[in-house]
């Protein structure tokens, strides 16, 4: 299967994305399709060996839109182009049409209701309504007829029947019964009203955008490369894999790859979200886009063009703001059949007041049409997806990036959180967390090294985590002799021509040296889930030294955090279950599943489900049967592929923090979808009935089309602004 995204022009509200996606899906090896009204974008699966890529846009454009591939590769300023002009255009058709529609309100609702003559005012307001109606207003014709072609109706066809039930009415009464009256002001003002709310609608939804833009911003254009021994300065869609780079103070980096020679520190908030800088030696990884901020360095260019890391976070912010989340459905459903309810509905209205209520052909036209333009669903169809595009944004800008509007959706639902220990909870490496001298004649730092020395030559983790304590302390080391590593015991050897032992009770009995007058203090430090050595020459104990998989300093924060939030937490983990509990004790978890294998993970988190909605954290690797297990998956990672690609949430500063901020983003997105919707929904339940006249006979209460075009073109401005609101809260 292979999937592409159209970039869809001449979409005017929900129903129009509708009629898109049925069209493709249409289409003999197509899958899947997702069309996004307000990303203007189709995202598409198909089989390639059924279909072409021409034959999907051929598809669209029989539909009555226009498509082309997007390619999310392109220069950023080619893309701000292309926006800037279709708002230019919208403008543009705006001011056209108010260069007509203005005059024809001044002579038809201003001068002649005031007394004024004017000069063969009926022919001038046809002649000033005219091209409104057939040059600016063909959109919405070509619109209607793409939908009636498909057998269903949408915005377009609501503002084309209404306006041209006006006009054609004027021409009638002009032409042979100029007594009536005419309404040419009144369909010119509506379609002018509609064009200027889809210009302003435009503006609000380039707005929602600004993440992926600010990252496109990031990509340097130009790179200084070493070729021939020489530096020069290349575009950086000329470097290739295996490039040496060279990075000068402040400039940007402009593609990922390894440091092979320099010093420097580097800003990776743009992946992070971290300001503190990182610094960079030989060996190390940079990314690209990020800044060098002090030193120089010269690095190995491994991923280029496509494959960078910022463009594969571009490439998963731009799928996620295009994936609708669940509640969409509900409103692509309302939208689809609320045109045609709409339409009967004005019917009735118009058969209401003329044949019923004999009020007169004049009014029951005005009021059928007000209902028609009042009602265009454009708000309902823009409430889910500018709320995730916001959301999606505000997440990445603070390093969270959430794969779409479904795990947007399920992430408010959550009950419960499961984090797996090493890696999530604690650091993934031991480190020093005790030294007990034993030995009255020895400091702590004497028995430190003593200990370092002997596991200089020990390839143990606990052996790197005692020798890097040395470091710490500056400790230079003593060379061992005669090493000798015994399995499941320790270690032992000699130093300056004395034997030393590192190891367990075991070691020690093995060597008839007496600890179990030590066994109060050993147990005290392995209920803390340390693990502890015994440090003694041929003859007695000097000192013990614990190690432990040190926790994060943001785990129990997290923890905290996510209770507050009424989410009960628990912890994961293959170790046995007192070293389990102590951990966990010390991040404040009180539920704990404990020595269970990597591939059992999966049945924990399914048990837990039974439950409610359960998010499992982990490292992205290990994690990866339990991760797509849970309802969300939420992935510790650093900007490597495997970790954006496992789970629904990728967390770029591996802080656990963040997993509360983005189930609370969740809930606020959420909550904006919801007042969003209840807006929308209120508005047309609210307008259809004045408009059609419902309070006229009681109340004198009557909404006139041109303030119901009006209306409705501020509801859908009010809609993206709302969305838009998400972008001031704090996490």
């Amino acid at each position: 299967m292979s999937k592409v995204t159209l970039q869809v022009s001449g979409m005017h509200c929900a129903s129009c994305a509708i009629i898109i996606d049925k069209s493709l899906r249409k289409i003999q090896g197509v899958k899947d399709s997702n069309v996004n009204y307000s990303t203007a974008k189709a995202m598409v699966e198909f089989d390639e060996k059924e279909t072409k890529i021409d034959e999907l846009i051929m598809a669209v454009k029989k539909s009555g839109y226009e498509a082309s591939v997007f390619n999310p590769g392109m220069d950023v300023e080619k893309q701000n182009q292309l926006q800037k002009e279709e708002l230019d255009r919208m403008k543009n058709t705006f001011l056209l049409s108010l260069v007509f529609a203005f005059p024809a309100f001044l002579i038809g609702m201003v001068l002649m209701p005031l007394g004024f003559e004017v000069p063969f005012a009926d022919f001038l307001l046809f002649l000033l309504a005219t091209p409104v109606q057939f040059i600016i207003g063909k959109q919405f014709y070509l619109g209607a007829w793409a939908a009636l072609r498909n057998k269903t109706a949408n915005m377009d066809t609501l503002i084309a029947v209404g306006t041209t039930a006006a006009y054609v009415l004027s021409v009638y009464n002009i032409l042979f019964n100029p007594a009536a009256g005419q309404y040419f002001e009144t369909s010119a003002i509506i379609i002018t009203l509609v064009v200027l709310g889809k210009w302003l609608e435009g503006i609000a939804k380039t707005r929602t955008s600004e993440a992926i833009k600010k990252l496109m911003n990031l990509a340097p254009k130009t790179a200084i490369v070493i070729r021939n021994g020489k530096e020069e300065t290349v575009s950086v869609e000329s470097l290739v894999v295996g490039d040496f780079v060279v990075v000068k103070p402040g400039e940007r980096i402009p593609v990922d790859g390894i440091v092979s020679d320099g010093y420097s520190s580097v800003d990776e908030s743009m992946i992070t979200g971290e300001s503190i800088p990182v610094e960079k030696k030989t060996g190390d990884t940079v990314v690209g886009g990020t800044i060098n901020k002090n030193g120089s360095f010269t690095f190995k260019a491994t991923k280029i063009g496509e494959n960078t890391t910022l463009a594969h976070i571009i490439r998963l912010i731009e799928d996620a703001q295009g994936k609708k989340a669940p509640i969409q459905r509900y409103a692509d459903q309302i939208s689809a059949f609320f045109v045609p309810v709409v339409i009967v509905i004005a019917l009735i209205t118009f058969g209401v007041w003329y044949f019923v209520l004999n009020a007169g052909l004049a009014f029951a036209l005005l009021t059928s049409i007000a209902v028609l333009v009042i009602a265009c669903p454009c708000a309902l169809g823009l409430a889910t997806p500018t709320a995730i595009m916001v959301g999606t944004g505000v997440g990445a800008k603070h390093g969270i990036l959430i794969k779409g509007g479904d795990a947007l959706e399920t992430a408010h639902k959550l009950k419960y959180v499961i984090f797996d220990k090493t890696g999530t909870i604690t650091k993934g490496a031991p480190e020093v967390t005790d030294i007990v001298s034993i030995d009255s004649k020895l400091s702590e730092n004497e028995i430190l090294k003593i200990a370092a020395s002997l596991e200089k030559a020990s390839e143990h983790p606990l052996a790197d985590a005692i020798v890097a304590k040395a470091a710490s302390q500056n400790l230079s080391l003593i060379s061992p002799k005669n090493f000798k590593a015994v399995p499941g015991h320790g270690i032992s050897a000699d130093l300056n021509g004395k034997k030393f032992f590192l190891g367990n009770l075991k070691l020690m009995a093995r060597n008839n040296i007496a600890a179990e007058h030590l066994k109060s203090t050993f147990g005290t430090l392995e209920e803390a889930g340390k693990t502890v050595m015994i440090l003694s020459d041929a003859k007695k104990v000097l000192g013990l030294i614990a190690a432990a998989d040190a926790i994060k300093s943001s785990s129990k924060e997290a923890v905290a955090q996510l209770q507050k939030l009424n989410i009960d937490v628990y912890m994961i983990t293959g170790d046995n279950e007192r070293t389990a509990k102590a951990i966990a004790a010390q991040a404040g978890i009180s539920n704990v599943f404990a020595e269970v294998l990597p591939q059992d993970k999966a049945n924990y988190v399914k048990k837990l489900q039974e439950k409610g909605k359960v998010a499992m954290v982990g490292d992205g690797i290990n994690d990866a049967p339990a991760l797509a297990q849970a309802d969300i998956g939420i992935a510790m990672g650093s900007g490597t592929d495997v970790a954006m690609e496992t789970g629904n949430i990728v967390l770029m500063q591996n802080q656990l923090t963040d997993v509360p901020k983005a189930i609370k983003l969740s809930r606020l997105t959420i909550s904006k979808i919801k007042q969003n919707m209840f807006w929308a929904l209120f508005y047309n339940v609210v307008a259809i009935p004045v408009a059609a006249g419902v309070f006229y006979l009681s109340m004198g209460i009557l909404l006139s089309p041109i303030i119901a075009g009006g209306a409705m073109a501020l509801s859908s401005v009010s809609v993206v602004t709302n969305s838009s609101l998400l972008k001031q809260v704090k996490l």
